[in-house]
């Protein structure tokens, strides 16, 4: 007969604290950790009974959950190995083997170490307990069932007790705080998702039926995981049917999914597991965090960033591995060269996956793509070694559907799209409605143009013109189509450069103000059948507006204004009959200010070429004032025909009408200004 008491060495004010700071953030673990104990149990029977050393039937094997709210009490049982009152002892009153002084100051810098410590997993328990009976009775032959109890204070008792089969029984009377655990559905929910895929029967109440309107409990036992999920079984074995129901299980309110991989791997480490290609469209975050990761069957977490490289997490599925190290509350994941080995491994299958679909199918992956393509984006970006692995079937498509492979397209478009200097010119468009008329100058010069409207289309532009020698990609509405692929360098002869002058500052004088915008106005010769105004803006500074809604350290960026260009065409029959007008109404005004300037600039040239060859010492002061005052002359003149010029602009209606429907086909014309367009659009009618 034993009956004791005991110190169990480890007080609750010094054990307690260390479990909860390091191991068990979160109570509701405690439920996984014992009945993943009672599941090992019942496996070390199923071991030893294989090799001969368990006499007689194992009988029904299976582990019970059982609340009794009247009680307060919440037990989970099993029929597997028991322990003796010597066992007890060893593993769950000497934590590991050690006392308390040892103990703490083994793991007081960092109890995240502690591993595969029998015992740890049992002490959860008092995070929601006031008290805990052990009840447990070992296959040896011959065994006396034992009773331990403990209500979270050093000391134990332990005293012989009356158990008819092999086995143990926790019992954790819950305490006033956790009465939460005393409920069915929050258990239902506990056990759902942490032990579905345990490989020993769990068993939670009874099985319900609807009768006379009213579910009902029956007989049967109420199984509530699946011993052999798909993950363990041999891919052979299995239909594309089985892959797709074990996903909608998985995650019911998804879409189908694209692709998948079975992961079955013995060497040189242990990983097994299915990985899904779901449905991504634009929105990263959303996809994160479902795959799901266990270590033999029994779930760890969903956050899998520590073993998977980033990408990765855009996938969906399970991965199963004793290899992956963790603590004891298997909830933290530790730095071990085994993660990076499984890491690569999945990056390799996920890569190799894509690239046999893609060969041995390659329409089925050209229909998936824009499902595909934001995963695939993101690995090019974010792992350095993916590009080299995905350069093969990572796809470019175009405004017309028509998908190429990265060196297709180099190659379909080099002749037409080869600039002046070697440069190959990639054209896309991101929003082909909002940039149409861009898009069809470039395409009726017989330029291609790429749609590149994903997430993160923006900064993958710029890693394939870092990847890709003397090559440039550049939005429609980045240039007139005719400087979007300059050819030969463009002649400017001085009568041109005048007119082009007068005309940008007469546009420029009746520009509306748009908020956070800035407009540089220009003119240059663009053909008969081009539009008369072109709104372009720079792509060196959308693109780095694009980073900074990516990137923190760029937010900068995001505060600047927008940078357009507004670019009057002189080849218009509209914009000719603008300057045909100014000619003919300011010739007379601008004639005198003209050859003024004329004689102020020849005169300034004239003084600062005789104050080049002089030393700065030798300038006298009346020299510098006579260079300030032909400056100060200039300024004034330029003024002055800057006045006549917006002077007229205010009475031409041409010009501000052609700069608005400029700014409305850019979606670029708002308030005030849209309500004049329409106004003078009226009257113009």
């Amino acid at each position: 007969m034993v009956s004791q008491k005991g110190h169990i060495g480890i007080t609750t004010e010094n054990i307690f604290p260390v479990i909860k700071k390091f191991l068990y953030s979160d109570h509701e673990i405690f439920l996984r950790e014992i009945v993943a104990n009672a599941v090992d149990a019942t496996q070390k029977l199923k071991t030893l009974a294989a090799k001969g050393e368990v006499k007689g039937e194992l009988g029904e094997l299976n582990v019970e959950v059982k609340i009794d709210a009247e009680a307060g009490t919440l037990t989970v049982s099993d029929r597997g190995i028991g322990m003796t009152a010597e066992e007890i002892d060893r593993y769950i009153n000497q934590i590991a083997f050690s006392g308390a002084t040892d103990f703490l100051e083994k793991y007081k810098d960092d109890a995240a170490t502690i591993i595969g410590h029998f015992g740890l997993g049992f002490y959860s328990t008092f995070m929601v307990a006031k008290q805990v009976d052990i009840v447990t009775r070992s296959h040896q032959e011959g065994a006396q069932a034992v009773k331990w109890s403990c209500d979270g204070t050093p000391e134990f008792t332990i005293e012989d007790a009356e158990r008819a089969e092999r086995g143990t029984d926790i019992i954790l009377h819950i305490d006033d705080d956790n009465k939460e655990f005393l409920e069915k559905g929050r258990i239902e929910t506990l056990l759902n998702k942490y032990c579905r895929f345990l490989p020993i029967p769990v068993v939670f109440g009874r099985k319900t039926e609807w009768k006379d309107g009213t579910q009902v409990e029956t007989e049967e036992p109420n199984q509530v995981n699946d011993t052999t999920p798909l993950w363990t079984k041999t891919p052979s074995s299995l239909k594309d049917e089985d892959y797709q129901k074990f996903y909608r299980d998985l995650y019911p309110m998804q879409d189908e999914p694209l692709f998948w991989i079975h992961l079955n791997v013995d060497y040189p480490f242990n990983l097994t597991g299915v990985l899904y290609f779901p449905k991504i469209k634009n929105n990263i975050e959303v996809h994160r965090n479902k795959i799901q990761l266990y270590c033999n069957q029994v779930f760890v977490t969903d956050s899998v960033e520590n073993i998977v490289p980033d990408f990765l997490t855009l996938l969906h599925g399970v991965i199963d591995s004793p290899d992956i190290p963790l603590n004891v509350s298997r909830s933290y994941l530790q730095s071990d060269r085994n993660v990076k080995k499984i890491s690569q491994y999945i990056t390799k299958k996920a890569a190799d996956r894509l690239s046999g679909i893609f060969k041995n199918d390659r329409e089925q992956f050209e229909r998936k793509w824009d499902d595909l393509k934001l995963f695939i984006h993101y690995g090019i970006l974010s792992e350095p070694d993916f590009y080299d692995k995905a350069k093969s079937f990572a796809l470019l498509k175009d405004i017309d559907g028509k998908c190429y492979t990265y060196d297709e397209y180099k190659e379909a478009v080099k002749e037409a799209q080869t600039d002046k200097d070697g440069n190959l010119i990639c054209l896309y468009t991101n929003n082909r409605e909002a940039q149409f008329a861009h898009v069809e100058a470039a395409t009726a010069k017989g330029y291609n143009v790429l749609l590149l409207d994903g997430q993160l289309d923006a900064p993958l532009v710029s890693e394939l013109e870092r990847k890709w020698e003397k090559t440039r990609f550049v939005r429609v509405d980045g240039d007139t189509v005719e400087r979007l692929i300059q050819k030969a360098d463009s002649k400017v002869n001085e009568a041109d450069e005048a007119v082009r002058e007068n005309l940008s500052q007469v546009f420029k004088a009746v520009l509306p103000k748009v908020e956070k915008v800035d407009f540089h106005v220009e003119a240059t010769a663009m053909g008969e059948e081009a539009q008369p105004v072109v709104i372009t803006q720079s792509e060196y500074m959308r693109r780095m507006k694009e980073m900074a809604q990516l990137q923190q350290g760029m937010s900068f960026y995001g505060e600047m204004p927008d940078m357009y260009s507004l670019v009057l065409n002189t080849d218009h029959r509209l914009v000719k009959s603008v300057n045909e007008e100014l000619n003919g109404n300011l010739a007379e005004r601008l004639a005198p200010i003209d050859a003024e300037l004329r004689g102020l600039e020849a005169r300034r040239q004239a003084i600062e070429t005789t104050q080049q060859a002089m030393k700065a010492e030798e300038i006298t002061e009346d020299e510098k004032a006579e260079l300030k005052k032909v400056n100060d002359d200039i300024a004034a003149q330029r003024n002055l025909r800057e006045t006549a010029l917006a002077d007229y602009a205010r009475t031409n209606k041409i010009v501000p009408q052609l700069i608005d429907l400029a700014l409305l086909q850019n979606g670029l014309l708002r308030g005030e200004a849209l309500n004049a367009f329409v106004k003078r659009s009226v009257e113009l009618i």
